[in-house]
């Protein structure tokens, strides 16, 4: 059976793009791109999250872009549906929906399924239990009374336990912990959504790349970007929107009024997400694996993806 879609996924900075836009040229304009992207989602967040221009949409079309407002959540289960629907859509003009992004989550669970319950995030529930440390449960406790009521409404200010998972689900996925507990997992067909992953064979190269997007950034405008989310009055740093790298650190910078170390911040914050996509990969089922420093990676890619059409 022919692929419902074909997935190109690599962490932050890999070069996903760029080859995507190549290889939609090399195949005359038979492609249309989803976004797999937890920030490109979100209007009014453009610089920081690298969301391809009007030049760029106007070459090939772009979908799940631009959807919601930063005050709003989107998850997973949200994501399937979207980019299922979208892929249809696409195959009925006779077009191959290619999907790219870095969002390992959302391609987990759209070719594996979507899981009662997420799996616990060390790295989330390490931020969680530092914030603790410093705010109490008893403030944790009144952020999920805000965000997931029904939860809330069950445990006590100091169940730490508790509160840590439902917190860390609704960061992980935009969705309440009691959106979870009336829903049942729901199948993947991993097979009809082939993956080709960019992974770089050395690490220095990413980061080098990281700092140079980073600084691109900064220099386009990032920071007033940001304080212009700011003067949303609905808007706070701890809704998802907020909490993506880059964005976290510089609404933290602007809060302590101090910008001197965004820069290595936002750095840092962004090597570390991409360590995490670079782990999600290596745990997953991929078709093919391209060294993306490596000369010919468009070649490869271009051979790859007309190997999985079919």
């Amino acid at each position: 059976m022919k692929p419902l879609g074909i997935c190109l996924a690599g962490p932050t900075a890999s070069g996903k793009s760029a080859l995507a836009l190549q290889l939609a040229d090399a195949l005359n304009g038979e492609v249309e791109f989803i976004s797999v992207d937890s920030a490109q989602v979100y209007r009014g967040m453009d610089i920081g999250t690298a969301k391809p221009d009007a030049a760029e949409r106007a070459r090939v079309p772009h979908h799940l872009v631009d959807l919601l407002e930063p005050e709003q959540a989107y998850s997973a289960a949200q994501f399937v549906r979207d980019a299922a629907a979208a892929a249809e859509a696409i195959r009925a003009r006779d077009r191959l929906p290619l999907l790219v992004g870095g969002t390992m989550l959302y391609f987990k669970a759209l070719r594996d399924g979507l899981d009662a319950m997420p799996a616990a995030d060390p790295a989330l529930r390490a931020q969680l239990d530092a914030r603790a440390e410093a705010e109490g449960w008893p403030a944790l406790h009144a952020e999920l009374a805000r965000v997931d009521p029904a939860t809330a409404a069950r445990l006590a200010p100091n169940d730490a336990q508790r509160i840590q998972r439902a917190l860390e689900v609704w960061l992980a996925t935009g969705r309440p912990l009691s959106d979870f507990h009336a829903r049942s997992a729901t199948p993947g067909d991993a097979g009809r959504w082939p993956m080709v992953s960019l992974e770089p064979g050395s690490r220095a190269w990413l980061h080098q790349r990281i700092a140079r997007r980073f600084e691109a950034m900064l220099e386009a405008g990032f920071v007033d970007e940001v304080r212009r989310l700011r003067q949303r009055p609905a808007l706070h740093p701890e809704m998802p929107s907020m909490r993506c790298v880059g964005y976290r650190q510089a609404w933290a910078a602007l809060d302590a009024g101090a910008l001197d170390g965004l820069r290595e911040a936002g750095i840092a914050a962004t090597r570390q997400l991409a360590k995490r996509q670079i782990t999600w990969l290596r745990s997953m089922a991929v078709h093919t694996r391209i060294t993306c420093d490596e000369p010919g990676a468009h070649t490869r890619l271009l051979d790859a993806v007309r190997l999985l059409r079919g």
